[in-house]
């Protein structure tokens, strides 16, 4: 036999008050005497009273429920963010709906749905990278449902955005990689369909172009953004013996493919062939070597995104959708700190 679920009308009957008294303080609503909550929230202890969430919604219109889409959350950058957005959502009372497309945007699409039908009060999207259809989207945004896109972003206009500087933290690790004596780098890219695939090689392209460095397209190798991606890409390049001396990776996951890569074909890196990535990570340290990389800050793309998504829920009438860009910094570790003189040690073991 289950047993009986505990109302706001057993705790006001026990504590002969109304049930408006009993709900507004278990609210902390400034209504209520400190006596009277604590009080309510005695009993309701005593008694195993669990708040009907969905219920609270259909009579407030309100859930303190927030959404979360993400692509993945295996990677250091997705799981980072998803732990401030929880610090942030805890510190202003909302409870966090995670859902996670493992970048498939049909499951992307449903897991939109469920949290219309769970009527949160606003959500955070970091789009799969396979993401064509934006139906979706539009129809959170026809039904005013506030809304950020952090990371990945879809051509949508009227809608809050939230992402680094990609265009210019990839400018920054090319530029960087020129002074200290780099020419021959090429780009492991993204999805060029996603933000930040596009803006990450056009900021690698525009750092060469501005530095006088022709363009090798040989060396521009597209493919996605996990570690499969830059093992293939890097198998690709070794096979038709076209490596160049430095790989800017479009992300973190695409250059441990590298290390991985490298290391079956028994080139060292840095000396034989250098990295150096978009996005950092905790374990980047106790790679050997420690991997170089262009830092995105988690906290501070949480917290934005957290921060305008509440503005956009607490002002839905005026609301003006922002787009908040945020800046990089280059984080020098093991790798990209100086050119050795690659070119006969890669030869010798391309030849070998």
């Amino acid at each position: 036999m289950r047993p009986k679920q505990i109302t706001l009308s057993d705790i006001a009957q026990k504590l002969n008050v109304s049930t408006v008294t009993v709900s507004k303080a278990l609210r902390d609503h400034p209504d209520i005497s400190p006596e009277t909550k604590k009080a309510v929230k005695k009993i309701s202890e005593e008694l195993g009273y669990s708040p009907n969430f969905m219920a609270r919604n259909l009579s407030s219109r309100k859930s303190n429920m927030i959404g979360v889409v993400l692509p993945k959350i295996a990677q250091h950058f997705f799981s980072s963010i998803i732990e401030h957005i929880y610090d942030f959502a805890f510190a202003n009372n909302y409870e966090i709906i995670l859902t996670v497309s493992q970048e498939n945007a049909e499951r992307q699409v449903k897991h939109v749905q469920t949290l219309l039908s769970m009527r949160v009060d606003g959500m955070i999207i970091s789009i799969s990278q396979d993401t064509k259809d934006l139906e979706i989207f539009e129809i959170v945004k026809s039904r005013q449902i506030p809304l950020v896109f952090m990371d990945r972003i879809p051509d949508i206009d009227g809608v809050n955005k939230v992402r680094v500087d990609d265009y210019g933290g990839a400018y920054k690790a090319i530029e960087h990689a020129i002074k200290i004596g780099y020419k021959n780098i090429a780009h492991f890219s993204g999805n060029l369909d996603i933000n930040i695939g596009r803006e990450r090689l056009n900021g690698y392209k525009a750092a060469l172009k501005d530095n006088g460095i022709k363009i090798n397209p040989d060396w521009i190798v597209k493919g996605d953004f996990g570690e499969k991606s830059g093992y293939d890409s890097f198998m690709k390049l070794y096979h038709e013996n076209k490596l160049p001396d430095l790989i800017f990776t479009v992300t973190y996951p695409v250059a441990l493919g590298v290390y991985a890569a490298a290391q079956e074909v028994g080139m060292r890196i840095p000396d034989d062939i250098d990295v150096i990535c978009f996005g950092d990570a905790m374990t980047q340290s106790f790679l050997s070597p420690p991997l170089s990389c262009i830092n995105q800050p988690t906290k501070e793309i949480a917290d934005n995104s957290m921060q305008v998504l509440l503005d956009n829920i607490h002002n839905k009438e005026d609301f003006q959708a922002k787009e908040i860009v945020i800046d990089t910094n280059l984080i020098l570790r093991g790798t990209c700190i100086g050119n050795l003189s690659k070119t006969n040690s890669r030869k010798a073991k391309l030849t070998s």
